[in-house]
């Protein structure tokens, strides 16, 4: 069944509406580096104050060790960019709960935005946010009539804020929405996943199989082609009698990467050449090498064939989805082949191509090339998680329509 949405909510007007956004941005020195999740929930805040909600805000920032931790990763420099992006006055409560929460929201009108103090606050004391504790869940649903979850990126965890909130809402007959990027998550990626247009490929990068195993094990009967790039391609390679030099691998994954090797077939397309260097630094001695790689050397990026042969594999395909970089994207000299696949997905027009984690979203944007993709993921772990076919707890606890 499909997912309740926001704008299945007609009659906001006057509702406190609880709406879990992702704010883990970064910041320093009270400065925010990269806004986007926050732009990205831009359209459901809107939504629910154009139509008459309190808009109340809730998010986590980073992980809470200590006491210290508090002030780096306190909200309030993010209410007051979200206040500029927003153009309106954020009211930023620096508590979790209690009376000056209960009566910032009690003061609220019509179409105000309050941002409740970072969630993970809550873990100082037994991980009360991110262990789901009920009491929490409960007390926070309380504040509100209707809950918006529009937070992919922990849609993956079973957190108080989102599964805590949502199930406590269904509990007393109100309503656990999603926001409108989480439907876009769920749109394209369920798509993507479930019902792809053919030929789907897709792409994986990063540098280790363990990290992808499930997605490659969900993926091998519904793609056409998996495109395998970065670390985890040298376990490939050593599954394959291929001699990696100094290259990535993971010793206990490699009877593993025979056994994905031989269920997948020819839908496992491997780097045939690969940018190779004699120590791990942006400025080492580098060669293109095909085949074996050298005893010295190590593999740090795919090489100009393999980018070609990439290119053949995708300029047919309808649908692509892709996760991690096809080298050590952060070093210039060995991004190439990562930014060479971004342009070229960026030249496919007749594809819905979806993009998933942090330097695979990096790279496209690096190259301006992010405005041509169908999407762009939010959520690193969670893409994955869905990638896999697992089932997301933020996701499974929205209402049904």
């Amino acid at each position: 069944m499909a997912k309740l949405i926001v704008s299945d909510l007609h009659d906001l007007e006057g509702k406190k509406v609880l709406i879990r956004v992702d704010f883990n941005v970064p910041v320093k020195n009270g400065v925010i580096g990269d806004d986007n999740r926050m732009v990205a929930a831009l359209p459901t805040i809107n939504y629910v104050i154009e139509h008459g909600g309190k808009a109340i805000l809730f998010s986590h920032l980073g992980r809470i060790k200590t006491e210290e931790d508090k002030k780096e990763l306190t909200l309030k420099p993010v209410a007051q960019h979200l206040a500029d992006l927003l153009n309106k006055k954020v009211t930023f409560v620096p508590t979790t709960r209690g009376k000056q929460l209960e009566d910032a929201i009690a003061a609220m009108e019509n179409g105000d935005v309050l941002l409740v103090e970072n969630t993970r606050f809550e873990d100082l004391d037994g991980k009360k946010e991110s262990g789901n504790d009920p009491e929490l869940g409960a007390y926070w649903a309380s504040l509100g009539d209707v809950y918006v979850n529009d937070a992919f990126g922990t849609a993956h965890r079973s957190h108080a804020s989102n599964v805590g909130i949502a199930s406590n809402m269904e509990k007393e007959g109100k309503q656990a929405a999603a926001g409108f990027l989480l439907e876009k998550e769920i749109k394209f990626l369920g798509e993507a996943v479930d019902n792809p247009v053919h030929p789907f490929v897709a792409i994986l990068g990063g540098a280790k199989v363990s990290d992808k195993i499930g997605v490659i094990e969900n993926l091998i009967n519904k793609a056409d082609k998996i495109i395998i790039g970065g670390g985890m391609t040298y376990t490939f390679y050593a599954a394959k009698g291929i001699k990696i030099g100094n290259s990535l691998v993971e010793e206990d994954k490699i009877d593993l990467a025979k056994s994905l090797l031989e269920k997948a077939g020819d839908k496992l397309v491997l780097p045939v050449d690969n940018v190779v260097a004699n120590k791990f630094d942006n400025d080492a001695d580098s060669m293109v090498v095909e085949g074996d790689i050298p005893d010295g050397y190590m593999a740090l990026d795919i090489g100009p064939k393999s980018v070609a042969e990439f290119k053949e594999v995708l300029k047919d395909a309808k649908t692509v989805v892709w996760n991690g970089p096809m080298g050590v994207f952060e070093m210039p000299n060995f991004a190439k082949g990562t930014l060479e696949v971004g342009k070229f997905l960026g030249e496919l027009t007749d594809a819905t191509t979806i993009v998933g984690g942090g330097d695979s979203t990096a790279a496209v944007k690096e190259l301006g090339v992010a405005d041509k993709l169908t999407h762009i993921s939010t959520g690193g772990g969670a893409s994955l998680n869905y990638l896999e076919g697992k089932t997301l707890p933020g996701i499974a606890a929205v209402s049904e329509k």
